[in-house]
This record gives structure tokens, C-alpha cells and sequence, in this order.
């Protein structure tokens, strides 16, 4: 063994001691080792692709990827990442320009760190493994069902001297992990963590697992490495898939701030169908940033849709063209913006999202002169909020998309795997997938008008600006959601009752007045479908509710009609009424007198809505009565996410 004292400073060799990974860990090259000083340089990372069990991996080295804050600040030096085992501390930590991680590390003085640094010196213990978070996962490329993962972002924990490399199925601190007890508990594939530090220890000589053979049944019968081998490929692969998905999703709905969520959402374990509804989300609240045409909130308050309808009706005017200048710029810049060619003005979706402030404008000094109903500045709705109130789909949880920009598809799950029993010979079971499809939207135009009388457009009021903006909102929200629930012809988005698949529940061969029984079916359809979940309810129109309160459940003398009060009149559901929902359909001999009941998870009807509002107007149709007409186009879609959620009754008698 050589001495402390005869070498205070040497360079060690380099035979034998290799600078890539060697199964998840890192066989590392100990530059220089500083004796008097307890100090040794080593290598800690590389760009060395590693095969992780999910996937291949590569440390990303650049400056900006590796966070060494921890490490500066006097990280640990472990013993196989073993919290309670430290030997030493990081002096020192930096990335070189061959994109590897080096780091001078010092001993301890104490009995056991003592005995690691000679270990060290004498050339026993040469593996170094790094801990770290995963702080940003980018899917590289992926070939042949191998996927390669870039970790864009990064931060070491801490270093660790191992004494045994890791298999390929270890964790993110590339330490070993326990092999399970027997055949029977079937291995399950690790998830990467955000952070692991710490360690189980390799199993013991004493530890490992064995298979006690009975003269009934001999151990050889049972294979139980391909058993476990079966299992773990099945386990890699379906983590692979889940990585896979997770990133493509990230990647779909990168204009809607999706991608900003993978990281998390694989570090964490997260399922795909988590991870879709994480996406509904984020694309339900968020404002889309591709949408906007970036206007500060200042502008977005200056845009006056009366200054742009009053141009629309007098375009040649001057001063009607002078006053509405900066909503004439506006729409050029959304018009650039979206590549959307406009009819009229286009109205960035910066102003559609916007709260507008409000203020009376009665004399506040004289209460008889409206100081009483005067209070302090608050806002209206936003233009989408407007249009969203006008539909009771809003209110029943319907799932807005808005902002869009270009053609989306929606992931969703269309087959299940499928478990199985194992066979008492040890035959491996059959392997089985799930199978995926895409929900896809794109833009179909939606046209509405209403009428406004010109001496309206010449106002300068704030208020006269909200009844517009209202009046507007309410003829698109009213198209929009007649179409969300019966469209499917004449260019219409296809609608709730439209779409193939969902249940379907009917009265009779000519139609019949809806009773209990069919109310239960609609449920139960439903729920047959596995889809019983969300925000469920009824939608109908007045003359079914008016026929439900005059009809009673089952039984005599109950008294009880199946439309009860509150706010979940409908056997214990929330129920919305429109005249959205048709009156006049027909079944058999009931021609134009059926009415429909609409049932299910409305949170699965989603609505997507494309930036920007095109306005148009009509001087000429209604000159003789001083008005105009004012059209609004909105590029709209609807989709129908699961069809089972949803269930329907379209012969409903009424009186």
C-alpha cells in the first residue's frame, strides 16, 4: 500500500479507468490526488448517452443547463448516496469545455472517511455517481421505439464513491435498486423522480431472494427470470410510451403553454390521461400568447367597438375614419398577426380578453340626480365572458378553448391494456396496449347580427360600449351553442346529439311523453360507458320541464314530479334549459312535436374558439329606419371528447 507520506501529490493512471458510464454510473477517471490536503479532482458527469429503463439519456452540458449552486455552496460527498454516510465535502465544482462535470472534493478526517480516502488513493474505489434533479426533460429523437431524452436543465445534488455499478433499471441517482423478493411480486418500472439523493443499498449475499422447491411442485418448473425479465420489458416500455406521449402532448399545445408542464409531469409519474386533463386546463384558462397581437392593458382599454362600428357605417367619413384610427391599426396588426383575412375590422383578441372599467355617468352630487346609484368604479365582463354567459353549456361546464391559432387535434385514450392472471407453469402473460386517437378542431365560421340604431354609434359612453359588446356576445353565444348541441349540417360544427356513438335512449316508435324509467336510462347509459364522472347534468328545453314538473315518480301517491327545485332539479343533477334544444323533431307519426333531453359530463364538450372577432356592417339594409346591421364572424368549432359521456332522448312528447 503506499504511503501518505512518501507521494504528497501525484497523477494517478489512467489504465484501467474509463471516462463513460458503465451502466448508469459513472466509472470516473480521479485526476489528481492532493494527500496532504484530503483533496481529489474527479470527472462527475458526462455527455455520455446512458440506456435508462425509460428511455436513453444525455446530460446536457452547456453553461446555461447545469445549475452548480448547490455544489458551490459546499455540497456532499456521499458513500451510494447514503445520506447518513457522509465522508466529505465539494470544495469546488465546474462544467470544461469537454462538456464534463469535474469537482474537487476533501475528505473527512474522521475513522470512516479515513478509510474511504485511502481506498481512494490506493485505487479500490474508482466509481463516482452524481444525484440530481431533473428540472427540464426534452424528448432528443426517437428511432425504432427508442426514444433518447435530453435533459435540458439539470441540478447535481451531490456526488457519491459507489462500490457496485447500477443495473439500467435504476432510478435518477443511478444507484442500484433492490431486485424484488420472489416471482410474484412482478416488478413495476420505476418512475424518475425530481430529486433523489439518497439510496437503497445493493441487497446482501444473505438478502437475495430464493425459491424453496416441495417435491410437489420443483423450483426449475417456475422460471422466474423470464418471468421478471418479461415483466420489466413490458414495464420499460410502457414508461417509454408514457414519456413518449406526455412530450408529443407538451409539444401539440406548445402556443398554449403546455410544454412548460412535461418536466413536471414525467418527473412526477404522471399518468396520460393526468396529463391530458393537466392540458384541458391550462388551455381552458390560459390566455393563448400566439393569439395576441401584443397590446399593453392601456391599449386594450383605448379599443372602442362603437369608434370601429361607427367607421364600418360611415367609411367615408373622415372624421368617423379619424376617430376609429388606432381600431383601424389594431386590426391590421391582428389581421398580420393571424394571417386571417378580415370582412370588415378584426378585433385582437388582446381586446376580447380584456375587463373593461365602468363608470356611470349620472351628475354624483345630486342624489335625485343619480347620486344614489352611483358607486365606486368596477368592471363588466370581458367580451369572452360575455359570450360564454350567454350559453347555459357554460354554466353545465363545457370546456372553452380560446385564442387558437391554426388547426389543433386533442389526444384522448380509445382502448384500455388488459390484465392478466399468470399461469401456475410460469408462461408469461400475453402483452396488451392501449390504444390512442385524436379529437381534431378546426375553425368553421360562425356569422351572427343584431341591429343598433346610428345615433347609438355616435356615443361616447362606456355604457353604450357594454350594451354592444353584450348584444354581440349574445347572438354569437346563442349560435354557438345550438350548434354545440345539434349541429351537423349546413357547415355547422357536429353537436352533442349528432355525434355517433353516444347513448341513446328512445321512447317509442312514434315518440312518448318522458317518463322515469327514461330518465334513469339516460343515467345509466352513461355510466355503462365508465363515464359517470365530471359535471354531469341535464340540458332540455321549457316544454320538456314543464311536462316533467306535471309527472311523477313511480307510485300512486308519491307526489313527487321528477322536475324538483334547487339547484339539481333533475334526480339529483344540475338541469339548464334553452331553446337551443329543439321542439319540433320528429319520430314515426310525431312529425315536428319531439322534444330532446340531453345527459352527460359536459365537461367533455369542448368548445374551441380562434382569435379575433371579424366585424361587418350593413349601412344600406336598414336605412330607411335609421339603423345598421352589424354582423360578427367567429371561427368556432366543437368536439365531443368521449362519447360515452353523453346520452340522449330525442322523442320526448310535450303538450
Amino acid at each position: 500500500m503506499p504511503q501518505a507520506t512518501t507521494t504528497k501529490k501525484r497523477q494517478l493512471p489512467k489504465a484501467g479507468i474509463s471516462a463513460t458510464r458503465d451502466c448508469g454510473v459513472m466509472d470516473i477517471q480521479l485526476r489528481v490526488i492532493d494527500e496532504s490536503a484530503r483533496t481529489v479532482e474527479l470527472a462527475f458527469s458526462s455527455e455520455a448517452p446512458v440506456d435508462r429503463w425509460w428511455g436513453t439519456e444525455i446530460l446536457d452540458h452547456s453553461p446555461k443547463s447545469v445549475d452548480l449552486s448547490r455544489f458551490k455552496r459546499g455540497g456532499a460527498l456521499l458513500m451510494d448516496h447514503n445520506r447518513t454516510d457522509q465522508v466529505g465535502v465539494i470544495e469546488s465544482a465546474r462544467i470544461d469545455g469537454d462538456r464534463v462535470g469535474r469537482a474537487v472534493v476533501r475528505f473527512g478526517k474522521g475513522v470512516r472517511a479515513s478509510e474511504v480516502f485511502q481506498d481512494v488513493v490506493d485505487g479500490i474505489r474508482t466509481n463516482v455517481s452524481v444525484g440530481y434533479t431533473n428540472d427540464e426533460v426534452v424528448l432528443e429523437s426517437e428511432k425504432d421505439g427508442n426514444a433518447t431524452y435530453r435533459i435540458k436543465k439539470w441540478t447535481p445534488m451531490e456526488i457519491s464513491l459507489v462500490s457496485i455499478p447500477a443495473d439500467i433499471s435504476v432510478g435518477v441517482g443511478r444507484e442500484a435498486e433492490d431486485e424484488p423478493e420472489s416471482a410474484s411480486a412482478t416488478p413495476v418500472a420505476p418512475v424518475p423522480q425530481s430529486e433523489t439523493t439518497g439510496a437503497r443499498a445493493m441487497p446482501e449475499a444473505n438478502d437475495t431472494a430464493t425459491v424453496v422447491a416441495t417435491p410437489a411442485v420443483p423450483a426449475a418448473a417456475v422460471d422466474h427470470t423470464a418471468i421478471r425479465a418479461e415483466a420489466q420489458t413490458a414495464g420499460i416500455n410502457a414508461e417509454r410510451e408514457r414519456i413518449r406521449q406526455i412530450t408529443g402532448i407538451g409539444e401539440a399545445f406548445r402556443q398554449h403553454g403546455v410544454d412548460k408542464h412535461v418536466s413536471e409531469a414525467i418527473t412526477s409519474g404522471m399518468s396520460v390521461d393526468a396529463f391530458r386533463a393537466k392540458a384541458m386546463e391550462v388551455m381552458s384558462t390560459a390566455a393563448t400568447p400566439t393569439a395576441e397581437i401584443g397590446m399593453t392593458e392601456r391599449e386594450k382599454q383605448r379599443f372602442s367597438f362603437v369608434r370601429a362600428l361607427n367607421y364600418l357605417a360611415n367609411p367615408n367619413d373622415p372624421q368617423a375614419r379619424a376617430a376609429a384610427s388606432f381600431e383601424i391599426e389594431c386590426s391590421n396588426a391582428a389581421i398580420k398577426h393571424t394571417g386571417k383575412q378580415a370582412r370588415g375590422l378584426l378585433v385582437p383578441f388582446d381586446v376580447l380578453s380584456r375587463n373593461m372599467p365602468m363608470q356611470r355617468g349620472l351628475t354624483v352630487g345630486t342624489p335625485t340626480a343619480g347620486g344614489n346609484l352611483v358607486g365606486t368604479t368596477f368592471k363588466s365582463s370581458s367580451f369572452i365572458e360575455l359570450l360564454r354567459d350567454a350559453m347555459v353549456i357554460d354554466k353545465m361546464g363545457a370546456s372553452f378553448l380560446t385564442g387558437l391559432s391554426g388547426k389543433i387535434a386533442i389526444p384522448r385514450q380509445s382502448g384500455g391494456a388488459t390484465g392478466y392472471w399468470l399461469a401456475e407453469n410460469g408462461a408469461p402473460p400475453s402483452n396488451s396496449q392501449q390504444t390512442f386517437d385524436q379529437v381534431p378542431l378546426s375553425g368553421k365560421t360562425v356569422g351572427a347580427y343584431t341591429e343598433i340604431s346610428r345615433q347609438l354609434l355616435v356615443q361616447e359612453s362606456i355604457d353604450v360600449e357594454s350594451l354592444v359588446m353584450n348584444d354581440i356576445a349574445t347572438q354569437i353565444g346563442l349560435t354557438i351553442q345550438s350548434a354545440a348541441l345539434f349541429g351537423g349540417s349546413s357547415n355547422q360544427p357536429v353537436g352533442v346529439a349528432s355525434t355517433a356513438g353516444i347513448g341513446s335512449v328512445a321512447g317509442g316508435t312514434n315518440g312518448a311523453a318522458p317518463t322515469w324509467a327514461n330518465i334513469v336510462a339516460l343515467e345509466t347509459a352513461v355510466a355503462v360507458a365508465n363515464a359517470a364522472v365530471g359535471s354531469l347534468g341535464y340540458i332540455t328545453n321549457a316544454k320538456v320541464r314543464g311536462t316533467l314538473k306535471n309527472t311523477f315518480k313511480p307510485g300512486a301517491t308519491t307526489g313527487i314530479p321528477l322536475w324538483g327545485d334547487g339547484a339539481e332539479p333533475l334526480n339529483g343533477y344540475k338541469a339548464a334549459i334553452t331553446n337551443g334544444v329543439p321542439s319540433n323533431l320528429t319520430k314515426g307519426t310525431s312529425s315536428g312535436v319531439c322534444s330532446a333531453i340531453l345527459f352527460g359530463n359536459w365537461a367533455d364538450l369542448i368548445i374551441g374558439m380562434w382569435s379575433g372577432v371579424d366585424l361587418l356592417v350593413n349601412p344600406y339594409s336598414l336605412d330607411t329606419t335609421g339603423a345598421v346591421r352589424v354582423t360578427a364572424f367567429q371561427d368556432v368549432d366543437v368536439a365531443v371528447r368521449h362519447t360515452g359521456s353523453f346520452a340522449a332522448m330525442l322523442d320526448a312528447l310535450t303538450p
